[in-house]
């Protein structure tokens, strides 16, 4: 269906953080499918991890049991905690707008008929089902499918003032996102999390944190959130969790967990078992390698580089999020079209904006190459893509 625009390029392999397309030619990705090839392509443990269990399991229901969901569970919590476990409770489903789904119909079941409102931030993303969608806060994105489920409003990003003017009477949680990815990596005032924190403690609001693209180390810490010192009544989780395979998470405080009965919410292949074996490795390898250290030596190391840049005039975001804003005329789309060219996978989430993903499995020589390419496509689209050098090398 005609969903997206139609591709250019079709990948067939990748190793690492390099992609090889049909014609055969390599390209650096620094985008990670989107922020979920954390570790690369092709990662060995995660492959060996798949593998196996597609050889012993593929499925069951979860009528009953599997071996993996505790043990993932368990470490989400323990990664929820910054390495203090929180006795908090997993949902599993299978993408970040289940995830974020599965919170909402927690924080209505908690808050009780009467108290169904979610309040998010405009600018957000959170979503393309009917409800996530409507907690998403781009209107435009709206139009097409008006009447949207009801219960939803939007304020201010960044706006602790917008939060503390909530009337509570009818709201249930307040959703926010620690980065705007989708609307150009905009990170809110420092302090604004701490600051929801409190103002949901004195509303008698639930918090939740929608850490899909930030969360597992992106940031430099395992979440955003924890770069503040708070801890959410319900975090969503999904992109890194598999490292390409699809699922998701919501992990919220047992007191709020406990408001789900039997029967509230399901399903069919959220926390199965090819996927659990995919989320364990994955999650062990995180770790085994310290994803937010690495994020944050080498992010720091490409947001310098990036700012040398000519034609860029700032870099926002935090670690392994950047956001690479351009100078006025300089046309963000063709520049991930000479980007393409070039070699260099990136994207342009908005007007103006580059977006790098990259995986941790990056070496600082990966990120000088990525600088230096995003510098020609700039350059490349400042002459209005005349000038045309080599695309993308042989592998």
């Amino acid at each position: 269906m005609p969903t997206y625009r139609e591709p250019t390029v079709r990948f067939v392999s990748g190793h690492g953080c390099r992609l090889v397309d049909d014609a055969g030619r390599s390209y650096l990705d620094f985008l990670s499918g989107l922020g979920v090839t954390s570790l690369g392509h092709a990662d060995p443990v995660v492959g060996a991890a798949v593998s196996a269990q597609a050889a012993r399991l593929l499925h069951v229901s979860n009528i009953f049991g599997n071996e993996f969901n505790e043990e993932v569970a368990a470490r989400l919590d323990w990664l929820v905690g910054d390495g203090s476990p929180l006795g908090g409770q997993v949902f599993f489903a299978n993408s970040g707008a289940e995830a974020n789904e599965c919170a909402i119909k927690l924080a209505r079941r908690y808050g009780g008929r009467g108290r169904h409102g979610v309040v998010s931030a405009f600018g957000s993303f959170h979503g393309r089902t009917l409800a996530t969608l409507h907690a998403t806060g781009q209107p435009a994105k709206h139009e097409a499918f008006l009447p949207l489920p009801e219960g939803f409003s939007h304020i201010p990003y960044g706006d602790p003032a917008a939060l503390r003017a909530i009337d509570p009477g009818s709201v249930a949680a307040v959703l926010l996102e620690p980065i705007l990815g989708e609307s150009g990596v905009v990170p809110p005032p420092r302090g604004y999390l701490a600051a929801a924190r409190a103002i949901c403690d004195e509303l008698g609001l639930l918090l939740i944190v929608d850490e899909i693209q930030t969360g597992l180390g992106r940031t430099g810490r395992w979440f955003a959130f924890q770069h503040e010192g708070i801890v959410p009544d319900i975090v969503t989780i999904a992109k890194a969790l598999g490292n390409g395979v699809p699922v998701g998470a919501c992990w919220a405080r047992a007191e709020v967990a406990r408001a789900f009965r039997p029967g509230d919410h399901g399903s069919t292949f959220g926390g199965q078992p090819l996927a659990m074996a995919a989320a364990r490795a994955t999650l062990a390898r995180l770790v085994a390698i310290d994803a937010p250290a690495i994020a944050v030596e080498l992010g720091g190391r490409l947001e310098t580089t990036l700012r040398r840049i000519d034609g860029v005039a700032a870099v926002r975001g935090s670690g392994f999020l950047l956001g690479v804003v351009l100078e006025d005329g300089i046309d963000s789309r063709a520049v991930f079209t000479e980007a393409l060219r070039a070699g260099l996978v990136v994207n342009a989430p908005v007007p103006g904006v580059i977006r790098l993903m990259p995986p941790f499995v990056v070496s600082a020589e990966d990120c000088d190459e990525a600088a230096g390419l995003l510098a020609v496509a700039i350059a490349r689209a400042r002459a209005g893509g005349r000038t045309r050098g080599k695309e993308g090398s042989r592998s």
